[in-house]
């Protein structure tokens, strides 16, 4: 087990990939049974598997005319139209002979006998004749029965998140109800005597507890649920009792009190409480006090996580992306996703310091394959009015002090 003090500044990636392993360690509660309408941003704790094939009949793409492909080997062919299918619809007649077609719509099936579709602008229909003036191959504009899924094939795996398409695609298999996994519940901590609740009005030196709606923001986003604990003072016995009520939840975020002031007191606090530390600092910019650990339970459990984050505002929406967001995903039950950057070609001539992997609140401009980026000028880590406008973080690594407009930069979407 190590201690705050054996323990030290890691470079970005290798702070990642720390916070990757204990993600990996990191478990979900037990399975649920939910309503589809109500498993949106949940993680599929079962395969959803096809009950049929996908689609159930050859279905056309587009509206015009059910043909068979070697009819239209001369152009412009005149065919016979001998019925008429919808989506829906139901095809009673005899299969498609030479010379003959159907009026067919986007989302039919396919009558017998044809074997592509030619779209109607392709086409004159005059009574019962149409005119195609262009000719298809064999199976243009028809998807063949189970050509998306074959009965009983896997549509979905245990640990996919659900958004909107997925959900379509199990309501298409006829789920009503899926096995997910639990929401985690992510305790949250605000810590230090110059932290005031929102509806106060603070002291001549005190700022509101911002940190804490933040935090639940970016918690219910990532599809958990935010408990939001008192503000803890910087008193070692309160912060001690605050640190084990949130440590009953499946994560803790603390922010303040992890850097090495007099009054910083969380680490010290954990520690008495038998942390492991991974580590408690990262080389960037904003969150480079930011702390990442475990704490033993008390009734035999898995080790519960916990990650401190600077106090800054920016520093801890920051830090959250970067390292809290693995470790929430995986006791969501999902696979922590890698951390991809974008890219974009920089506005302006940037200056900056090597030594830290920097996240510089940034917005983007421009549209389709001319996006450009700039960072947004701010006064450090506690600057939310900058913050708020951002749409981006300005990824500048740690070994370069200049960055030349025009060129390609990595950018982070918030």
């Amino acid at each position: 087990m190590s201690t705050p003090a054996q323990t030290a500044l890691l470079p970005f990636v290798e702070a990642r990939r720390a916070v990757e392993r204990v993600a990996r360690q990191s478990k979900p509660a037990a399975v649920e049974l939910v309503a589809l309408a109500d498993s949106r941003g949940r993680v599929l704790a079962e395969p959803v598997t096809a009950d049929r094939d996908f689609p159930p009949f050859p279905r056309s793409t587009r509206d015009g005319y059910a043909v068979r492909a070697a009819d239209l080997a001369r152009l412009p062919a005149k065919l016979r139209v001998v019925g008429e299918m919808r989506a829906g619809g139901s095809w009673t007649g005899a299969p498609l002979a030479a010379g003959q077609a159907a009026e067919i719509m986007t989302g039919a099936a396919a009558p017998p006998g044809a074997d592509a579709v030619v779209m109607i602008e392709y086409t004159t229909r005059a009574g019962e004749t149409v005119e195609v003036a262009r000719a298809v191959a064999a199976g243009e504009n028809i998807v063949p029965a189970g050509a998306e899924a074959r009965a009983g094939s896997a549509l979905l795996a245990p640990g996919t998140r659900l958004a909107h398409p997925q959900l379509a695609l199990a309501a298409a298999a006829g789920r009503t109800e899926l096995r997910v996994f639990p929401r985690p519940r992510v305790a949250i901590l605000s810590t230090g005597d110059e932290v005031v609740e929102v509806a106060a009005q603070p002291g001549p030196h005190q700022i509101r507890n911002s940190n804490s709606y933040s935090l639940a923001a970016q918690v219910e986003a990532a599809g958990a649920v935010a408990v939001q604990l008192p503000i803890a003072p910087d008193q070692l016995e309160p912060l001690r009792r605050l640190l084990l009520q949130g440590l009953a939840s499946d994560l803790l975020l603390i922010t303040g009190g992890v850097s090495v002031g007099k009054y910083d007191l969380v680490e010290q606090a954990l520690a008495e409480l038998g942390a492991e530390f991974v580590f408690t600092g990262a080389a960037i910019q904003p969150g480079r006090p930011a702390v990442l650990g475990r704490v033993p339970p008390r009734s035999g459990a898995d080790p519960v996580p916990f990650l401190g984050l600077p106090g800054n505002p920016v520093s801890t929406m920051v830090t959250f992306q970067l390292f809290a967001r693995p470790v929430l995903d995986a006791l969501s039950g999902a696979a922590p996703q890698p951390l991809r950057f974008l890219q974009a070609r920089l506005k302006s001539d940037l200056r900056t310091k090597t030594g830290l992997t920097r996240f510089l609140p940034a917005r983007l401009s421009g549209e389709f394959e001319n996006v450009e980026v700039e960072a947004i000028r701010w006064q450090g880590s506690g600057d939310m009015a900058s913050t708020a406008q951002a749409d981006c973080y300005l990824v500048v690594p740690p070994d370069r002090d200049t960055l030349k407009a025009g060129e390609l930069v990595s950018i982070l979407l918030l």
